[in-house]
């Protein structure tokens, strides 16, 4: 009896950081033109990544799922959900990320290395019905908040985009511009 209960222990302990979230936080100290406080969040149980930017009125929070390859990204001053495919050539697996994160490569002064990979997504303005599609993750984030749909722009330029875009640079990593409406006409 004494060794099972010590058998137990010792396999909790032993897995317990495999499905533990592994958190860090990204500062801009000068708050001036930034991205605010970013943090990210990467549950491996789950096959889900969590990235808040805390920038008062321009506050997101976006959600990478890995499993259902759908991310969404909840901009609170827009009061709305936009989802998207993932491009998983332009952002790192959950492995990396959380390779990433265990080993705080994410947290600093800024950008070290290349600079972050560019996409730009098309906000289709008619409301997604059913969020369903998208996983229990990202139901969860957005379930009450009209949520749509965005398409990747292949080759696109923020030069020759007429539509208003939404910019989130995400933890150096990948900026993502998310152009268009999010109003139904």
């Amino acid at each position: 009896m004494r060794f099972t209960i010590v058998f137990a222990g010792l396999l909790g302990v032993l897995l317990a950081p495999a499905f533990a979230d592994y958190n860090i936080n990204v500062s801009d100290n000068n708050n001036s033109g930034g991205s605010g406080q970013q943090s990210v969040s990467v549950n491996n149980e789950h096959n889900v990544a969590n990235v808040d930017n805390n920038n008062g009125w321009d506050s997101w929070h976006m959600l990478w799922d890995y499993k259902a390859g759908f991310a969404a990204i909840r901009v609170f001053r827009k009061k709305a959900c936009i989802v998207h495919r993932m491009n998983k050539d332009a952002l790192p697996s959950l492995q990396a990320l959380d390779a990433m994160v265990k080993e705080k490569k994410l947290q600093g002064e800024g950008p070290r290395g290349p600079p972050p990979e560019g996409l730009m997504y098309s906000i289709n303005p008619n409301k997604v019905n059913n969020l369903e599609q998208f996983g229990k993750s990202i139901v969860g984030m957005c379930k009450g908040v009209p949520t749509y749909m965005a398409e990747e722009i292949r080759g696109a330029s923020l030069f020759f985009y007429s539509s208003k875009c939404f910019n989130v640079n995400v933890l150096w990593i990948v900026n993502i511009s998310l152009c268009g409406s999010t109003e139904e006409n």
